[in-house]
């Protein structure tokens, strides 16, 4: 994806190099098996690569790899943000874990067989979501690995289903994809480690499964609305508030 304006003179043949203008967000998609000769390149691009599992998964078991269409230059709005997304996650340097990057190639994926493969067998429909005993397994596989950086491939595998068609029904299922339950899940661990006075933030980040305090404080925000101090603070002061009620309905009785 190209990350500015600019251009690149590239083909097949050395001596019949084309040039070829970009704008920020275009993409260029390139066959896996045939080298491309490349002149000039005047532009800031983002190179990213989509595993063969990814693919095969979001074709629902097409035998053999998937074949896309090469292309030096289209415009592809959805697969541009998620490029997009995953540029901005590397350059943080990564603090939401391989869920969140499995997710995002997982979404590329999809995308490119829908709209950019040669062949493949058509994606399959489901109506129904994950049966509750499904749901209760991957429940109890997050609480248990809490403060791993769990895979979405292995989330996928402990109750037989392939990545794509577990991340699809799994939000039919939660309305939410398996990165926003982890995160979910994670804060609300959270918030009753952090009722206990003494408890340091940054263990509290630690053993929730958050890479950093500062990455855990913007989750923690973005979910609860305070940061992680204040939430505490806020349920210390409630507690006093609740004390001093009750001692004082005692002394009324007295």
């Amino acid at each position: 994806m190209m990350l500015g304006p600019g251009s690149i003179e590239w083909g097949s043949k050395r001596s019949a190099l084309e040039k070829f203008g970009y704008a920020a967000g275009d993409l260029a998609l390139c066959h896996r098996h045939e080298g491309e000769w490349v002149g000039l390149m005047n532009v800031r691009h983002l190179q990213l690569g989509i595993s063969d599992a990814a693919l095969m998964a979001s074709s629902d078991g097409a035998y053999g790899e998937v074949e896309l269409h090469p292309s030096r230059k289209f415009a592809d709005p959805r697969l541009s943000a998620l490029v997009a997304a995953a540029r901005a996650e590397m350059v943080a340097g990564f603090p939401s874990g391989r869920l969140f990057m499995d997710s995002v190639e997982q979404a590329m994926a999809v995308t490119l067989v829908e709209g950019h493969a040669v062949r493949h067998r058509p994606v399959q429909i489901y109506r129904g979501g994950l049966g509750s005993a499904r749901l209760r397994r991957i429940r109890e596989l997050v609480h248990a690995r809490m403060g791993d950086d769990l895979s979405l491939d292995e989330m996928a595998q402990s109750i037989g289903l392939s990545t794509a068609h577990f991340a699809r029904m799994f939000r039919k299922s939660t309305g939410e994809t398996p990165h926003q339950f982890v995160l979910r899940q994670r804060v609300e661990r959270a918030k009753a480690m952090l009722r206990v006075p003494d408890a340091r933030v940054l263990d509290v980040a630690v053993a929730c499964g958050f890479t950093t305090q500062q990455h855990f404080a913007q989750v923690f925000r973005d979910v609860c609305g305070v940061s992680p101090t204040q939430y505490r603070q806020d349920f210390l002061d409630s507690e006093v508030i609740h004390a001093s009620e009750t001692h004082s309905e005692d002394m009324l009785r007295l």
